[in-house]
């Protein structure tokens, strides 16, 4: 196994193109576990340690752009306010040494349906910046997961930031797992409002091939809300309305049974933890309304 350690991008990109099996690193903690555990063998691992734009963040006016390798416990730190569902999952990450040195790059570039930042990014609504020696692209979050720990990337492109739009609402994320720290979730389920466009999204993790949203369950949702005025009146959502959304947000799953559970218990879970997301999101949107407009 060749090492490859690139000091500047444009070296990275340069690398990538001549050795497109090469595996990125970054923090390690996806990719040295399939090593250490004979499950890869790359020919070539390029170290993008030395290139420090890639753990830097930009706020901008609708969105935040990532580096791929900004840590979890920097964006826990850092970006609760604009970034709160991917701030959440990455409380659930791991131990506190693996949230220092991992992040969402990593992440999404195992491409693992387990991945917990998965869910949050899907319902957040975020784009990954793509790039190579041929030119750079934004892949858009749904189109990103192609298959199991299958990815939308090149063979020569490499992650360079991911672009998530700023919450305009609440959001929220729920995790399962067999204890409480340091596990790969049984499944797990982020939720995302956004007012401005009157819509609601959702992410789904380890209950499918790859990362999924529950698109039936959203437009339920999204009708029911704007059918029964519930984004002007703030009303209390109706137990029905919430069951049926739970309902249909299990069905969205294609889960399987493996030792952290089974498949009935995964889609279980999911319709669980998507009746209490939802729950709390509209609670902590009607609290912003009734501040801001004296909805009772």
């Amino acid at each position: 196994m060749d090492f490859l350690r690139p000091a500047s991008w444009e070296e990275a990109l340069a690398a990538k193109a001549e050795h497109p099996a090469a595996v990125p690193i970054a923090g390690g903690t996806d990719v040295m576990v399939e090593i250490n555990f004979d499950h890869r063998r790359p020919e070539y691992l390029m170290d993008l340690n030395r290139i420090g734009e890639l753990t830097e963040w930009e706020v901008g006016a609708d969105s935040v752009r990532l580096g791929a390798s900004v840590p979890y416990s920097a964006i826990m730190e850092n970006l609760r306010s604009e970034l709160p569902g991917l701030a959440l999952a990455s409380h659930t990450v791991a131990s506190p040494q693996i949230r220092n040195r991992g992040g969402v790059g990593g992440n999404l570039g195992t491409a693992s349906p387990a991945g917990d930042a998965h869910p949050a990014l899907l319902a957040a609504g975020a784009e990954v910046e793509a790039e190579s020696v041929r030119g750079s692209r934004l892949i858009p979050i749904d189109e990103f997961y192609t298959g199991v720990k299958r990815n939308a990337l090149a063979p020569d492109e490499l992650i360079r930031a991911v672009r998530v739009k700023k919450a305009d609402g609440p959001q929220q994320y729920s995790k399962v797992g067999t204890r409480n720290a340091m596990v790969i979730a049984v499944c797990a389920f982020g939720l995302a409002l956004h007012p401005q466009t009157r819509t609601v999204r959702t992410g789904i993790g380890s209950a499918a091939p790859t990362p999924v949203r529950a698109k039936t369950a959203e437009e339920f949702l999204n009708a029911a809300l704007e059918e029964g005025g519930f984004w002007d009146n703030g009303k209390i959502i109706t137990p029905s309305v919430a069951r049926q959304f739970a309902d249909l947000c299990s069905a969205a799953c294609n889960p399987i049974d493996d030792v952290r559970g089974t498949a009935s218990y995964r889609r279980h879970a999911v319709g669980v933890m998507a009746r209490r997301t939802l729950t709390w999101t509209w609670e902590s949107y009607r609290g912003t309304a009734a501040r801001t407009e004296g909805v009772a």
